[in-house]
């Protein structure tokens, strides 16, 4: 079971939300921080040239391979810029963050802004719900153990036997799992989405394939881009693994929860100071992200001592980790669930 930070006696109910978004808002947490992502994007785009600068002078050597190191570390902030935009944390308009996630997924990182937006905010409305959050859905990996008392097959039922220590290594192919769902996704979208995404992504093959193949062998660009989308992979997979695997489940035939009780049991916070924050995009505080979708990144950490004293007051538990234990906690219960397979 997870470690609450204070665990208290009975759930809060949803409408204990109210005084704590009261608190908020009278302490301005909720307002833009515009100049903080000006100066946070630019940032970013200028080290992103860097490393292209570096890929071409570096030249036809493996080398160069290393640079797919920063390329992934980079590539991730791209990808914290895309999912800011698409909870209406860095615009005012609809418009314009739109387009900021557009040219950050996109152009950028040729994964569909509309796909991860739709999967999002489902996942954000329901987290952690096996009926309603595709985050759990069953996939390579399950996350009950009635998911994977279903499962049939040999290879797929070895699988999810040995889904946790299988679990960092398959985050390797996370980046290019990334990719080809977003194309899938054009099928879904309107007419209109489609044209625009299209184009977006074509743009971002042919520039990145234009990048590596104009500075390095066939041979070295293949292995460049594969390490660069096996290393982009696991990080956004380690950044997004410790925030609700093992933590509670709604039972989709029980109690209905309220707002404050839905995102609170669901979510782990991962402590730690400047780096954590900036490795994690923010994420870390992830109750307070998902309580406060909208809410800029920088004022996430300010929000933490009023949503744990509320949830202290309410009798909610507030689960706070260091991020190894984060990482076990996770494991764990993906060991517990494949544990039927075990002893069938």
């Amino acid at each position: 079971m997870p470690q609450a930070a204070t665990l208290l006696a009975k759930p809060a109910a949803g409408s204990d939300f109210a005084p704590l978004l009261r608190q908020v808002r009278d302490q301005g947490l909720l307002g833009r921080r515009r100049g903080w992502y000006a100066l946070s994007i630019t940032v970013n785009l200028m080290a992103l040239a860097a490393t292209a600068a570096g890929i071409v002078l570096s030249g036809d050597s493996w080398w160069t391979v290393l640079l797919a190191v920063p390329a992934a570390l980079f590539w991730a902030r791209t990808a914290f810029v895309g999912h800011d935009s698409g909870h209406a944390q860095i615009a005012a308009t609809r418009r314009t963050g739109r387009l900021i996630g557009l040219l950050h997924a996109d152009l950028l990182l040729g994964m569909s802004y509309a796909w991860w937006n739709d999967k999002h905010n489902r996942h954000h409305a329901n987290p952690n719900h096996v009926a309603k959050d595709p985050d759990v859905d069953v996939g390579a990996l399950v996350w009950t153990q009635r998911q994977a008392a279903q499962r049939q097959g040999r290879a797929v039922r070895w699988l999810t036997r040995n889904q946790a220590r299988l679990f960092f290594p398959m985050l390797l192919l996370e980046g290019i799992n990334l990719k080809i769902s977003s194309v899938r996704d054009l099928g879904r979208q309107s007419a209109g989405e489609r044209r625009t995404e299209a184009v977006l992504l074509a743009l971002h093959l042919a520039g990145y394939a234009a990048l590596l193949l104009s500075s390095m062998s066939p041979g070295k660009a293949v292995v460049f881009a594969l390490v660069h989308h096996a290393l982009f992979g696991l990080h956004l997979g380690m950044v997004f693994a410790p925030n609700h695997k093992g933590m509670e489940m709604p039972d989709p035939g029980g109690e209905r929860w309220g707002h404050l009780q839905r995102q609170v049991l669901t979510s782990r916070n991962v402590r730690g100071g400047a780096v954590t924050d900036w490795l994690m995009g923010g994420l870390n505080y992830q109750i307070e992200h998902h309580l406060f979708p909208n809410m800029p990144r920088p004022h996430l950490r300010l929000a933490r001592p009023l949503v744990r004293a509320h949830c202290r007051a309410s009798g909610l538990p507030y689960t706070e980790t260091g991020i190894v234990d984060s990482y076990r906690q996770a494991l764990q219960h993906m060991h517990e669930v494949g544990a039927p397979l075990r002893t069938g």
